[in-house]
């Protein structure tokens, strides 16, 4: 039995029904998965991380369909919104835009005892939230029970003075038990990369097609940076930055194409 090592540090037998899973996820191309599965076991051996099984699979992808390696890049493409929470914090707003809310980024609030920095205030049929972003840079780092308690002891001191309603936690990878715990035992609403059930970060974002701009194969990452340096951070939003950028109209045509057929 193959086993393969997690980011995490854990090891669980090589299950090929991930794989495909996430490569229909991802809406790759049908008569391609079955030939992605065989790519990805002749590469296997024993511990083999999943870093390298995500690398086999975009190699694969980089020959036979570029632009499905974008939609499949998509973990990547979060990770990329760093190195500061900012960028983040602008595409959780994107998401919370498309469903009706409306958004303040990175406020100032006078609590009860201390000034706070908010990530995002957010106001949808008469409920107003609170909404703190976790960031991380790497996937194996998972969200942990502090985050939980901060953004508790946060609310408690602003919900009066501001009339809070809810607050929530948003963080782009996964949370640990004992974090998970807290803040549902303390009505703290969760969104982590998997969590809730078919309604976390991942499905989110794929549900509405809102993919980052990092998930562009077509841009360079310095590219990418300037963009997201002028708060662009969604691919459907590509098209009216471009300008941004000393591009070709050859490179211009590239990266509209490329944008076109993530999103559709």
């Amino acid at each position: 039995m193959i086993y393969v090592l997690k980011a995490d540090g854990n090891s669980e037998p090589f299950d090929k029904n991930k794989v495909i899973s996430s490569i229909k996820r991802a809406r790759i191309p049908p008569n391609l998965q079955g030939n992605i599965l065989n790519h990805v076991k002749t590469k296997l051996r024993d511990n083999i991380p999943t870093s390298e099984i995500y690398h086999h699979i975009t190699e694969f992808l980089e020959s036979f369909s570029p632009f499905s390696r974008a939609r499949y890049g998509l973990k990547q493409a979060i990770m990329d919104l760093g190195p500061t929470g900012y960028p983040f914090e602008d595409f959780v707003a994107g998401l919370l835009k498309i469903q009706g809310y409306q958004t303040e980024l990175r406020q100032i609030l006078n609590g009860k005892c201390v000034k706070h920095e908010i990530d995002i205030v957010a106001q949808k049929d008469n409920t107003k939230s609170m909404i703190e972003c976790k960031f991380h840079n790497s996937i194996g780092n998972h969200t942990q029970v502090h985050v939980s308690l901060y953004t508790k002891a946060r609310f408690d001191d602003l919900k009066d003075m501001h009339k809070f309603d809810d607050v929530w936690l948003v963080t782009n990878t996964r949370i640990t038990t004992d974090a998970l715990s807290y803040a549902l035992c303390n009505n703290v609403k969760v969104i982590s990369w998997n969590y809730p059930e078919n309604e976390g970060l991942r499905d989110l974002i794929e549900k509405s097609k809102l993919h980052p701009i990092t998930v562009l194969t077509t841009l360079s990452q310095n590219q990418k940076q300037q963009l997201l340096d002028n708060h662009i951070v969604l691919c459907k939003n590509v098209s009216q930055s471009l300008n941004l950028l000393n591009l070709t109209e050859d490179k211009k045509q590239s990266v509209l194409e490329e944008a076109k057929f993530v999103c559709a």
